[in-house]
């Protein structure tokens, strides 16, 4: 397979973007519950229970993708490593040997044992103290892919900086684009929902998730910062390189994720909060709505493209 004149594997490409994506959404959704959900919606038993499962159905089915994927990464990684196709990899022990003997193979046993930690958080979710013990589960297991990168290949100081970099960008990442999934679901839950009160909790929510949202991207774009300049290093390598041209690609979907974002904040969040029940107030949802999708969809995108970037050397090695 190539993209952008680079030849890439494109299983690995696409189980690694499922990986990520699925990581981010089951962090994200356990994020938006314990931040936005939770604490606005904790005075409507019926609305908040309504939303909690369907959150909660989010979460396994994240939770469930991650880990199939995760094991399904394992393996393609292990075969490219080994040269072996899949059943002989199991056979001679390659796969216990890229387990035990790589950095990977340990990173990919200690997320799973946070994996497991955070299933049973959510199995015993009606204790607020496993709530959090949930979301530390949850932040670890999605921080932790840090280690399979590059930064987690780069040595000093430099990779302190680098790790530290990486880890605060998935967390920020998943804050956001997780969230985004709990967003909409609570838009499906209000669409169905008459009672008086629930458009103000609803908005309390949309405001609380605005909130995470704009630290979100303050932290990404920070991070992100930190990171292009260790991997790229300059403006001419982001623009001649195959990483640097797909990196690009990457901050052009995540401009227009902010630019969505800030329609919603600045103003589609403000007229539905100074007018209920009316023909701009339905007007307005609706287009928060459309835009969280858009965000979504753009999100989507975005850990596509980290699937690829993931395989191919950074633009700073070309240019020395």
């Amino acid at each position: 397979m190539s993209w952008f004149g680079a030849e890439v594997n494109g299983p690995l490409v696409l189980t690694r973007a499922i990986h990520f994506a699925a990581s981010a959404t089951t962090a994200g959704a356990v994020m938006f519950c314990v931040f936005v959900a939770d604490p606005a919606l904790r005075q409507s038993r019926d609305g908040g229970a309504i939303l909690q499962s369907r959150m909660a159905a989010l979460t396994w089915t994240g939770l469930a993708v991650t880990a199939v994927t995760g094991l399904v990464w394992f393996m393609l990684l292990t075969m490219s490593i080994t040269g072996l196709g899949s059943r002989e990899a199991i056979t001679s022990g390659a796969v216990l040997t890229v387990a035990g003997d790589t950095q990977f193979g340990l990173v990919s046993e200690v997320r799973a044992a946070f994996a497991l930690v955070l299933a049973a958080c959510l199995v015993l979710s009606r204790y607020v103290v496993l709530r959090w013990l949930g979301l530390a589960a949850a932040s670890a297991l999605v921080g932790a892919i840090a280690w399979t990168g590059h930064a987690g290949s780069t040595l000093g100081e430099l990779g302190i900086l680098h790790l530290t970099a990486d880890v605060l960008h998935l967390l920020a990442a998943s804050a956001w684009i997780g969230g985004l999934f709990g967003l909409s679901i609570l838009f499906a839950v209000g669409r169905r929902r008459s009672a008086f009160g629930w458009e103000q909790l609803q908005l309390d929510a949309v405001l609380r998730f605005s909130a995470l949202g704009m630290i979100s991207i303050a932290v990404l774009i920070l991070s992100g910062i930190v990171n292009t300049w260790i991997l790229v290093g300059s403006f001419r390598a982001l623009l001649v390189t195959d990483y640097g041209q797909l990196l690009l690609l990457k901050i052009v979907a995540f401009v227009l994720m902010v630019g969505f974002a800030a329609v919603n904040r600045f103003w589609l969040t403000p007229q539905i909060t100074l007018t209920t029940r009316t023909k701009t107030h339905a007007n307005a949802l609706s287009a928060l709505t459309r835009n969280t999708l858009i965000e979504i969809a753009l999100g989507l995108a975005i850990f596509a493209i980290v699937g690829v970037l993931g395989t191919l050397h950074p633009a700073i090695h070309f240019m020395n």
